[in-house]
């Protein structure tokens, strides 16, 4: 109920979505006590990107819409979660359902529609979280979309650190965890910083696993053997 004042602001054009979605998100991350730096080459502001990332948490959502907002291929229940769902819906989530892959080309096909249209889509293409210190490769299903398109794709590589520098697992979703013990880790913490790598823009080319290994190599990605599964895709 307490959205339904900046509802009409969807109808907005698309300059004021992005303001909208990047002060949402801000606003998110600040509640958390999380604060985000940029580095590497210049984000671009182009129409019709893909931009895919390394997955660590739930919060990467809202890190990476505060510096790149789009629409954002997510988990098909994070629509459902308190507070959190709300917003989600307002960010116009693509649902992906880890579970069906025969639904797989219907994302595929929406992502590349949303590219044609101009719009900046976001995806995580390891398919789960990772904890932050180790990294799953990029699977190359979402990367037909930008070959189809014949759209760019730029890759940003997250981590998370304490204030003094080092790495911090804290923000990590996996395994067994729960959004509440994560949210509770979060605000123990009192300070986290999200440090978000701006890789090279890297051309579409025609195939989708050239492409998702060139965009792995980019962000510089180490990939580990296979561990169990986590929550959040």
């Amino acid at each position: 109920m307490l959205l339904l004042p900046v509802l009409p602001l969807l109808a907005a054009p698309l300059p004021g979505r992005v303001s909208f979605q990047r002060g949402c998100c801000r606003l998110v991350l600040r509640c958390f006590g999380v604060r985000v730096t940029t580095i590497g080459a210049p984000l671009r502001n182009l129409r019709g990107m893909l931009v895919v990332s390394g997955h660590i948490s739930w919060l990467d959502v809202f890190v990476v819409g505060a510096v790149c907002p789009g629409t954002f291929v997510a988990r098909a229940d994070l629509i459902s979660w308190p507070g959190i769902g709300a917003l989600a819906r307002l960010m116009r989530i693509i649902p992906i359902d880890r579970d069906s892959l025969r639904r797989l080309p219907t994302v595929v096909e929406a992502v590349a529609a949303r590219l044609r249209e101009g719009r900046t889509v976001v995806a995580f293409p390891e398919g789960t979280t990772w904890c932050g210190r180790a990294h799953g490769r990029f699977y190359p299903a979402m990367f037909q979309a930008a070959v189809d398109a014949a759209r760019p794709v730029q890759p940003l590589q997250l981590s998370y650190h304490h204030p003094d520098g080092s790495r911090s697992t804290l923000p990590a979703f996996v395994g067994d965890d729960t959004l509440a013990a994560s949210m509770r880790r979060l605000i123990t913490a009192r300070r986290t910083v999200a440090r978000v790598h701006v890789a090279s823009l890297q051309l579409p080319g025609t195939d989708r696993r050239e492409l998702a290994a060139r965009c792995q190599a980019a962000v510089g990605c180490q990939v580990r053997p296979p561990r169990q599964a986590c929550i959040c895709c």
